[in-house]
């Protein structure tokens, strides 16, 4: 990835990075709470999400979700500069500092779609909370469409992705964002062998896993389609 110019002011881009965050936010937990309000389980969260609150499950009983995804988001960030082949400071101070907004968001989320939405009864419920768990996929892939664009701080698992995407797969959203689940799959399977709990993957990981990274490609084009990818070279634009 090269250097290139921003040509949008700090002020929209710090408004666009919001939105982003808050949608993510949103869009994961919506995929946690559908998934544990159907019986018997079969939704699943998305594939990140999924892996994490697996480890979660397994190895915290649960209760710490926001941990899991703090540290994992830490671990990432040192991967990406692996992938970078080089120490990054300022960018890995960026994605850790886009963990600590993000956590607590999530356990805002949690909270308050545990009270909001019932106990699924019936097929018509049953569908409704497929639908909302396949929004939440779309929410998170359009937030990284987003907030890639913005290029302020991202996620590490979204800038994982963005580096694969730029530095390794000219431009290819849906290839990086496969390869980019490489390490959530080493963590779901450790954490299956230690807690054969299928809960957490279902129907909607799979469709996250197939279309997450399309509709982030779609997203670059389609949702504010004149934000375009700031202080970076690209293939494709």
């Amino acid at each position: 990835m090269n250097n290139a110019k921003r040509t949008i002011s700090w002020p929209v881009s710090l408004s666009y990075f919001a939105f982003s965050l808050v949608i993510n936010s949103m869009g994961n937990v919506l995929t946690i709470v559908t998934s544990q309000k159907i019986h018997p389980t079969f939704l699943g969260s998305a594939y990140w999400t999924a892996a994490q609150n697996g480890w979660n499950v397994a190895f915290l009983g649960g209760k710490n979700v926001s941990i899991v995804f703090f540290v994992v988001g830490m671990l990432v960030a040192i991967l990406n500069m692996v992938l970078n082949r080089k120490v990054d400071i300022k960018r890995f101070l960026g994605n850790l500092a886009f963990m600590v907004p993000f956590s607590a968001l999530i356990s805002v989320f949690v909270d308050a779609f545990t009270k909001i939405l019932p106990e699924a009864h019936g097929w018509a419920m049953d569908l409704a909370y497929v639908l909302l768990n396949f929004v939440g996929v779309a929410l998170i892939a359009i937030a990284i469409s987003i907030y890639q664009r913005t290029n302020i701080v991202l996620h590490p698992a979204d800038d994982l992705m963005q580096v694969l995407r730029f530095k390794y797969f000219n431009g290819n959203a849906g290839l990086a964002m496969w390869v980019s689940y490489i390490p959530p799959t080493i963590i779901g399977i450790v954490a299956l062998i230690a807690y054969p709990d299928f809960s957490n993957y279902g129907l909607g990981t799979v469709f996250a896993f197939l279309f997450q990274g399309n509709i982030t490609g779609w997203a670059d084009t389609r949702i504010f389609s004149k934000l375009k990818h700031q202080g970076i070279s690209t293939s494709a634009e």
